[in-house]
């Protein structure tokens, strides 16, 4: 998978209507369906940051594509195709679209986004060290620094679509979804998360955590979104993996680690990437994929 040039928008090279343009995804109206189009635009800290990833776009459609296949016994998805011949003259550039895009059924989203941790580390660990807890739910004391739950918990956020997600309580979780729904998101959530593990776990890859989007369909629970991507999950390589320590994810861990080192203040437009930093966000991303899929 090498990328000819990076994209920061697909509307050069798509005719149809753009109804919402993400952080790194653009949905366009098919009428009966959505075409969601991925970008090789990267973000950090709710800013999106130049230049594009090349191959971060192709890298996140393909391995959702691929996990969407692996877990449709597990739960039915939103995709449709991702036939870039399908599409005629809707696409303009069919080289530069063939890997990066989606054709989906039209879902309405379930605001919650469903995440499950496998292990104590990240946002997760800093709750914890704050008041023995992760959204709310009490946790045995004494635990380190990525250790691996004994099972795994499920740890719901309310969807925002600017800014952070708001991390809530599953007992908040029930109030803005009601009880059933809630239930079944976690059961459904938590088996495909146990799936995933063991197939990357075969592979030498810890899942640590990741997230869901749900939607509705004539009142089926429907997978949407993105799937297991290093965007959505914490991947890191078993041989890095260790406690009290920061584990070095496969995933965009170079950018991170440069924001770090800069004065950027988080609150006014960051200075480009560096070429290496860029070069190396893209190597991770092509790695993951290609030790996950070949």
């Amino acid at each position: 998978m090498v990328s000819t040039k990076a994209i920061s928008s697909a509307e050069a090279y798509i005719t149809a209507p753009l109804i919402y343009k993400g952080k790194v995804r653009e949905l366009y109206d098919l009428g009966e369906h959505y075409l969601i189009a991925v970008t090789d635009r990267i973000s950090a800290f709710d800013w999106v940051l130049s230049p594009a990833v090349p191959d971060k776009g192709n890298v996140l459609n393909s391995l959702s594509k691929f996990w969407f296949e692996q877990t449709a016994h597990i739960q039915p998805n939103h995709v449709v195709h991702g036939d870039v011949d399908q599409l005629g003259d809707i696409v303009t550039d069919r080289e530069i679209m063939k890997d990066r895009f989606m054709v989906t059924k039209k879902a309405e989203r379930i605001d919650i986004e469903c995440v499950v941790r496998g292990y104590i580390t990240g946002g997760g660990w800093r709750q914890y060290v704050k008041d023995g807890t992760i959204n709310g739910q009490t946790l045995p004391s004494g635990l380190r620094k990525n250790e691996r739950f004994e099972k795994p918990i499920f740890t719901p956020a309310a969807k925002n679509d600017v800014g952070h997600d708001e991390d809530i309580s599953i007992e908040r979780m029930k109030e803005l979804v009601g009880e059933e729904l809630t239930e079944q998101l976690q059961a459904k959530s938590m088996m495909l998360y146990e799936f995933a593990h063991r197939f990357c776990e075969e592979r030498g890859i810890i899942l640590a955590d990741t997230k869901f989007e749900f939607g509705l369909i004539d009142g089926e629970i429907i997978l949407i979104d993105e799937i297991f991507t290093p965007d959505s999950s914490r991947f890191w390589a078993k041989e890095k993996y260790a406690y009290d320590i920061e584990i070095d994810g496969m995933d965009k861990e170079p950018v991170r680690t440069y924001l770090s080192t800069t004065n950027w203040d988080k609150n006014s437009e960051p200075d480009p990437l560096p070429v290496d930093v860029v070069e190396e966000t893209s190597r991770r991303y092509r790695s993951i994929y290609e030790l996950l899929v070949k």
